[in-house]
């Protein structure tokens, strides 16, 4: 079971030729605690989904996932709304950060795996007009740090260091790793 409402994880799975038998999108609270750091940010919320909707799963492996962009300690949200995904993209801009991607598996036995996939990007000095065609493209909306790699916002990225899958939302290494490990996949 998959724990989580984006339709790029489940494209990701669907990529290494997993389908969860069920997607069920967790309710928790995401935000970042006092002085909480990006990696336990991600980490935290990764294993929060997977717990959540464990309950609702018995016999089956649940697996949570959170995708976090941070500049330095700053942790970029999720855009909810244009002005947001403008700001994202404006401390972005000519600027290297960070996309962490944690995983959790629950196995049906209670047992749990966790993993952190972190990426280090550095995208291009945007334009005022990049930064306008972007944000009215729509696509930055839901997305960590106001931009989705796997869209036109790839165009802005001059380096990548790590993970592509980990940082569209799923590293598929270590999903597949987790997963194999628990005894969900033939290893």
């Amino acid at each position: 079971m998959l724990a989580s409402a984006s339709p790029r994880r489940l494209d990701l799975l669907r990529q290494i030729g997993l389908e969860p038998d069920r997607v069920e999108p967790a309710d928790i609270d995401e935000t970042p605690q006092r002085d909480e750091t990006p990696r336990r940010l991600a980490l935290r919320l990764a294993v929060g989904k997977a717990a959540a909707v464990a309950p609702h799963a018995p016999g089956c492996f649940v697996l949570g996932a959170d995708t976090v962009v941070s500049v330095g300690r700053r942790v970029l949200p999720k855009a909810e709304d244009e002005a947001q995904a403008r700001q994202c993209l404006e401390l972005l801009s000519g600027r290297a950060h960070r996309v962490m991607t944690a995983i959790a598996v629950i196995a049906p036995d209670g047992r749990q795996a966790l993993r952190l996939s972190e990426s280090r990007l550095h995208f291009k000095r945007l334009s005022a007009a990049e930064i306008d065609a972007y944000v009215a493209s729509g696509e930055w909306a839901g997305k960590a740090g106001g931009y989705g790699m796997q869209g036109a916002a790839g165009a802005f990225v001059m380096n990548l260091q790590g993970s592509y899958s980990g940082v569209v939302g799923l590293p598929l290494y270590e999903t597949w790793t987790l997963l194999a490990g628990l005894g969900c996949l033939a290893s």
